[in-house]
């Protein structure tokens, strides 16, 4: 029996499916450009021998449905799915689960009314995340499905820190408030980090930072998400990709009145044309840092914006829990780039923060890279979504073969 972990977004489609017993990713894959003519999936999986295989095709998809049945001919084909009968369950990502969603929920009727009242909140991904679903539940009528949301481990945040200040009457008719995002990486290197520093999760206070395209850092005392980066959207927080992150509320009005911006062209301008892209042209961090080594100004002023905002946080989270056991660099950026590590990390040995530069390994599950006396332990650990997701969904269907 296996679980499928499936992410569905507005014109794409990624999926792994895990082997019970061992947690092994039998296959993975993707659908790419859902309603184009030249949609694109790739598709991988293991053979028995161990040798690894992959193919990929371009063939229109006309929709989500198409796109799935896809997927599911794929690992028939490729041996990995005997048939729909051998998926013990299906796990999905869902954005948003507003304040419905504590955990992870065994989806029925109302958990697809509720998510589909979310949709207000998270309206470039809530569609399409239920749209995956009701076409698996028509496909795989009885395979029980989860669906696994990213705002569900902030949930636990206390109210000061997740109210904005502005009249209540928006919370509490609109429930305009801060929910925090990537929930479900935070939560899976935070577990691991207990796990690899034996202790339990409950008596840590962690510090986790997500650098990726998407960016943001969690504050977890005694296990508990207690503050975020992210708020009601995404685009609160870090410097990203292509997400402004922080800036000036005021800046809104300034820039539509100098630019004769709509709305739509405002939102698009801070979600997908700020970040590292708006200072140096590049969203993707490894080429930001091959033209800063060329010389590129602006490359390397973004970078060190990049590392000073993620550095005020670090400062700003120890001021919230206290003490701190250890920061947890996750994410792209997080797990391979070096320099940037050590840049974040430098002068802050007030903190018990110190980096020992001979512990900068570039492979190994998780890597620590604080010096033997530190009081603060600074780990690498490479997230895995798709595993919690699959983790999380065989917990709650009661398939527990792992």
């Amino acid at each position: 029996m296996s679980i499928l972990v499936i992410n569905a977004g507005s014109s794409s489609i990624k999926y792994q499916l895990f082997q019970q017993e061992t947690e092994q990713v039998l296959a993975s894959g993707e659908v790419e450009r859902i309603g184009e003519e030249n949609s694109k999936q790739r598709h991988s999986w293991q053979m028995p021998s161990g040798e690894n295989q992959s193919r990929t095709t371009t063939l229109p998809v006309v929709d989500h449905h198409q796109a799935l049945e896809q997927i599911m001919a794929q690992m028939s084909d490729s041996g990995v799915l005997s048939g729909i009968d051998s998926l013990a369950a299906i796990g999905h990502r869902v954005v948003h689960g507003g304040e419905a969603f504590t955990k992870p929920a065994l989806i029925n009727d109302q958990v697809i009314s509720a998510i589909r009242e979310m949709i207000p909140l998270a309206p470039l991904h809530n569609p399409s995340n239920l749209e995956g679903i009701l076409v698996t539940q028509k496909l795989c009528p009885n395979v029980p499905q989860v669906a696994v949301f990213d705002t569900a481990f902030h949930q636990t945040m206390p109210e000061h820190a997740f109210h904005y200040a502005l009249p209540i009457e928006f919370y509490q008719q609109h429930r305009v408030r801060r929910y925090g995002f990537h929930g479900t990486s935070h939560h899976y290197v935070a577990k691991q980090a207990a796990v690899y520093l034996q202790r339990e999760l409950n008596e840590l206070n962690l510090i986790t930072l997500h650098l990726g395209n998407g960016c943001s850092a969690t504050a977890i005392q005694k296990g508990l998400s207690v503050d975020t980066s992210m708020g009601m959207t995404p685009l609160e927080g870090l410097v990203m990709g292509t997400r402004c992150g922080d800036i000036d509320p005021a800046l809104h009005f300034y820039l539509m009145q100098v630019g004769n911006l709509t709305p739509d062209q405002l939102e698009k301008l801070l979600n997908k044309e700020s970040g590292l892209r708006g200072i140096c042209g590049s969203s993707d961090m490894r080429e930001v840092a091959e033209k800063a080594m060329q010389g590129d100004e602006l490359a390397r002023l973004v970078r060190d914006m990049f590392a000073y905002r993620v550095k005020k946080v670090i400062g700003s989270y120890f001021a919230v829990l206290g003490n701190v056991d250890a920061i947890i660099f996750t994410g792209g950026i997080g797990e391979n780039d070096v320099e940037l590590r050590q840049q974040i990390c430098t002068e802050l040995e007030g903190l018990g923060i110190r980096i020992d530069l001979r512990r900068q390994p570039k492979n190994g599950p998780i890597r620590s890279l604080h010096a033997s006396d530190a009081r603060v332990k600074v780990l690498v650990i490479p997230t895995n979504e798709e595993l919690e997701i699959a983790l999380r969904t065989q917990e709650l269907t009661g398939h527990h073969d792992y």
